[in-house]
């Protein structure tokens, strides 16, 4: 057994959600696809109830409820009905145990919290037959785990700054002679949540005597086929006799081997010098070259010439022409049209500066699919692409989407995200109208770029391609090795066909 536990940070996450991701870690840790896990989480208002107890123990109507903005939801774990919300630690850990050590399992949950009280000056206690920990008549920690397989799930909750009152909408754990305190009113001062959190990891590695780490640092699934194969020299030929770019090489795409050895490659229009200064691309920046009036021509000819049935065009950002290069997308299209008739041509545009006049120029050239990446969360975007803006981004889709285009977005994962920030970013995507959605992995190109937080495993990658389906996207390709161009054609089929999907 590895020494390490990787702590994932979900945030601000729905009970129901944190629930499946839970389900496809545990599953994924059970096939020893993964090591040990910490999920740390906080829910919006919830209620939820465990295996030894029903509804009897709310007390107040389903109206009522309703009205509050709280759900009530069964749970596989042990114990009966409690609240979870905002201000309290909720902690499920994915261990794999060995046989018979269940009971020590919950006796170091409830020690890891136990001295963590006892760093705060607290007095806690256990309660002869009754799992938690406790001060007096008030239980602090409830705990309610479950095991499968020999790999734990559901978890602890410490209440460090919860709104009390709304623990009087239950019968905590079936106790109508006890109460429920938090470490705030214990101590009458407001307290620090990523502090406690903190104090509470650094606690838990020193009783269960394993290292926390942040995140997964080591990502053996990521193995890309080598570029190699006739196919493959055959396009670099062509390319290089066509004067053309390609993101697949420009990017160091993990999928160049892959995409090119059947035949599909993503062109890169505009030059291969970018005005941005993004941290997380590997494309050259500085003064670009005057755009290349022939470029279109070849373009299709090449595109032709390889038999494409899906052509992808993306540029560099161009923000050294007064139109960002609006009008050289154009001719492109148009040039796919005369040569490519028979080719769906998909189009990955920069945001144009925000010049709503060049973007409205390339949505009347009508691709048949409009793709702008938001590539990240919005607080991680003074980081990754500070020369961009998060609801510029969504703007550019929803003007697309309002012209009755295709629309596609997608989203690199391991920057340092929360799991509730995606959903988050998620969530506005579909405000915009976006319809196909991709999730990859990011890679550090060179060491000049943001290193990767952590690497997000294929078990994580299906649960985003869940919670999305269940968004509304109409087709989405989610998982490590995913860029915004991978699979376009059959993706696009899903949103032609839905009942594919």
């Amino acid at each position: 057994m590895s020494n390490k536990i990787a702590r994932l940070d979900l945030g601000m996450l729905a009970y129901p959600a944190a629930m499946r991701l839970m389900d496809h870690l545990a599953a994924a840790r059970r096939r020893d696809e993964i090591g040990d896990l910490l999920l740390l989480v906080q829910h919006p208002p919830v209620i939820t109830l465990g295996q030894g107890g029903g509804y009897e123990d709310v007390v107040v109507a389903p109206g009522v409820l309703q009205r509050l903005g709280l759900s009530v939801v069964p749970t596989e774990r042990g114990g009966r009905a409690t609240y979870h919300g905002p201000g309290q630690l909720v902690v499920y850990p994915i261990l794999r145990l060995p046989r018979g050590q269940l009971h020590d399992y919950v006796y170091r949950l409830e020690e890891t919290v136990l001295q963590l009280l006892a760093e705060y000056h607290l007095p806690a206690e256990r309660l002869e037959g009754q799992p938690g920990v406790w001060l007096g008549d008030e239980k602090i920690a409830a705990i309610g785990v479950a095991a499968r397989g020999g790999v734990t799930t559901h978890g602890l909750a410490l209440n460090i700054d919860p709104v009390l009152a709304h623990f009087d909408y239950i019968i905590p754990c079936g106790l109508a002679d006890k109460g429920v305190t938090s470490l705030s009113r214990l101590l009458d001062r407001p307290l620090n949540f990523e502090a406690v959190t903190a104090d509470f990891v650094r606690i838990f590695s020193r009783v269960f005597g394993r290292e926390v780490s942040q995140g997964l640092l080591e990502a053996p699934w990521l193995i890309a086929p080598a570029p190699q194969g006739r196919m493959v020299e055959t396009i670099d030929l062509w390319l290089d006799n066509a004067r053309l770019h390609t993101v697949c090489e420009e990017a160091l795409c993990p999928n160049l081997g892959e995409c090119w050895a059947r035949g599909t490659a993503t062109f890169m229009i505009l030059g291969d010098i970018c005005t941005r200064h993004c941290r997380f691309c590997a494309v050259r920046v500085g003064r670009p070259f005057a755009p290349d009036p022939a470029e279109p021509e070849r373009l299709a000819q090449t595109a032709a010439r390889m038999g494409l049935r899906h052509v992808v065009v993306t540029s560099v950002a161009r923000d050294d022409l007064p139109d960002g290069g609006a009008a050289h997308f154009v001719s492109v299209i148009e040039a796919l049209r005369r040569h490519c008739p028979q080719a769906a041509v998909e189009i990955l545009t920069p945001d144009f500066g925000g010049r709503l006049s060049a973007l409205q120029q390339v949505l009347s050239a009508r691709p048949d699919v409009f793709n702008h990446n938001l590539e990240t969360v919005a607080r991680l975007y003074p980081l990754v692409q500070p020369r961009k803006a998060y609801s510029r981004a969504l703007g550019v889709l929803t003007q697309a989407r309002r012209a009755g285009l295709v629309t596609k977005s997608g989203l690199m994962l391991g920057l340092g995200e929360q799991r509730s920030e995606v959903l988050a970013a998620l969530r506005d995507l579909r405000r915009a109208g976006c319809e196909i959605l991709t999730l990859g992995q990011y890679l550090q190109p060179t060491p000049r770029h943001l290193p990767v937080a952590e690497y997000i495993h294929p078990a994580e990658f299906a649960w985003y391609e869940e919670e999305a389906k269940s968004l509304g996207f109409k087709a989405v390709a989610a998982g490590p090795l995913v860029r915004s161009s991978y699979h376009a054609a059959e993706v696009r089929q899903l949103v032609e066909s839905p009942l594919a999907v």
